[in-house]
């Protein structure tokens, strides 16, 4: 591996929110004299096409709020004004709502906001540019650790795209990680961060196993233009197939998030624009008047994956490198976000108070904050979608009567918003809206 040339303290693989979030939190907490760096190469691409859409959660808010990133997006945030849940057969002519949730968690704080990625990114981008985050358009190629004398090295077999010498204890006492980019230069940092995804090249250097599963299902995910005002309100029918989500947008549009069988799914998203567009008038109905366009469709296959430690010698993973979860919830992003205040936090107390950012125990503080959570959540999500994507009548039954139970309990709908909105629990300062 090439010797490093230069040192830094946090090294972040991925320019996603996640690693970018992290990235304006750390410089922000700790100043100019903390090094962090981002590598990414899809850093300062074009993002005008991405039609793409994400819930931010009350928490998640306050987080960019913190940090001086909602100021540059507010305007184009779509608030959630009212929810509403149904469940009922394709081909039923009236869905009856079971479940609503309106109001708000604070006064003037919906519980939810909807944004579209692409004005997100490119504030983040641009805040972390602003606050002096080395960003390096390019790739973390491998990475392993330094030999102390008296060690064994990791051997040169092990030296692949990454160093499988992660795992070996003789590397144990290491105080830095050597990363090489695939640019051919190399850093020296106390800390590398894995924000590279669900398939992270870093979790799998680093030894880490995941432990989950398949759905069957994907998701058909597009934006529509409809006739009528959403007035902000967001809808979820429980169809048998799986949810079908329509969720209010800036000017009269919405994204869809549209879970189906991965056979289906296949099958819808091979037919001829008119066909497809039949296929989501049938379950987007015409409440809101004639559907006026539909954007360019993606689908994303849907299962359920958590690693096995967030942790390993040196290296902290976040977001959707260290979980994947069914979007029935909309809480994806959100629980990045809430990895990100957690290590910012850790690592900010760490660095204060002149510890190694990098060392066991403050990655161990930061496991401990996040993998409970983690866990409830994603079984939480994995709860709801077996027992709404199925055709059980039994089944229908027995939830229909349990959110008619939970609609009529004002305290107990106020709790399921606070827990969707991220403010249940032990929550990071950024969370809160607090400065590091």
């Amino acid at each position: 591996m090439t010797h490093p040339d230069d040192r830094g303290d946090v090294l972040i693989a991925g320019g996603g929110f996640a690693g970018l979030t992290l990235a304006i939190a750390l410089r922000q907490g700790l100043g100019s004299s903390f090094s962090v760096t981002v590598a990414d190469p899809t850093l300062g691409a074009s993002h005008a096409g991405d039609e793409r859409a994400s819930a931010i959660v009350a928490a998640a808010r306050r987080l960019l709020d913190a940090l001086g990133i909602w100021q540059a997006v507010a305007g184009e945030a779509q608030p959630i004004l009212d929810m509403v849940v149904t469940d009922s057969r394709l081909d039923d002519a009236v869905r009856p709502a079971f479940l609503t949730f309106a109001g708000e968690i604070e006064p003037g704080e919906p519980f939810a906001r909807m944004i579209e990625n692409r004005h997100l990114i490119a504030a983040l981008e641009a805040k972390a540019k602003e606050t002096g985050v080395e960003c390096r358009r390019t790739a973390v190629a491998r990475f392993s650790y330094p030999a102390h004398e008296g060690e064994v090295r990791a051997p040169d077999s092990s030296q692949t795209r990454f160093s499988r010498g992660a795992r070996a204890s003789a590397h144990r006492s290491a105080q830095h990680v050597n990363v090489e980019l695939a640019n051919g230069d190399a850093i020296a940092a106390r800390l590398l961060v894995a924000a590279d995804g669900a398939r992270s090249s870093i979790r799998e250097g680093a030894g880490i196993a995941t432990h989950g599963w398949s759905y069957g299902q994907s998701a058909i995910v597009t934006t529509v233009g409809h006739e009528r005002d959403h007035g902000g309100r967001a809808e979820e029918h429980f169809l048998p197939a799986g949810p079908f989500a329509i969720l209010p947008l800036k000017e009269r549009r919405s994204s869809i998030v549209w879970t189906e069988t991965a056979r289906e799914a296949e099958r819808i998203m091979a037919l001829p624009d008119a066909d497809f567009r039949a296929e989501l008038e049938r379950r987007f109905k015409l409440h809101l008047g004639e559907i006026t366009t539909v954007g360019a469709r993606r689908v994303h296959p849907l299962g359920f994956s958590v690693a096995r430690s967030f942790v390993a010698d040196r290296i902290a993973l976040v977001g959707d490198a260290a979980h994947v979860i069914h979007p029935i919830a909309g809480q994806g992003l959100n629980m990045g976000l809430k990895d990100v205040a957690a290590l910012a936090e850790v690592i900010v107390d760490a660095a204060r108070l002149g510890l190694d950012p990098g060392a066991p125990d403050v990655l161990e503080r930061y496991q401990r904050w996040r993998r409970f959570d983690t866990m409830s959540m994603g079984l939480a999500t994995d709860g709801l979608n077996r027992l709404f994507s199925n055709q059980s009548a039994v089944l229908r039954l027995a939830r229909d009567i349990g959110l008619g139970l939970v609609d009529r309990v004002p305290n107990l709908k106020r709790l399921f918003m606070r827990e969707a909105a991220g403010l249940v629990g032990d929550v990071p300062k950024l969370l809160r809206g607090e400065a590091l």
